[in-house]
């Protein structure tokens, strides 16, 4: 893998650490609901699904 596509992942990781960190994860949990979903719940799985994409990006142009 490429020095480059490691550091993609690195800052990826460290911005995922940040947004799941609890203080910021509490500020959703005061919220009301979003198409019957709590806020938190759907703030979690929102970017979850978006650090799976760009993972899934990153890791194409690896393998290209």
């Amino acid at each position: 893998m490429k020095k480059r596509h490691q550091q993609k992942l690195i800052v990826l990781s460290l911005v995922l650490f940040l947004l799941w960190n609890v203080p910021l994860i509490l500020i959703f949990d005061q919220f009301g609901e979003f198409l019957g979903f709590p806020m938190i719940y759907f703030f979690i799985f929102l970017i979850w699904i978006i650090a799976v994409a760009i993972s899934f990006v990153i890791l194409r142009k690896h393998y290209e």
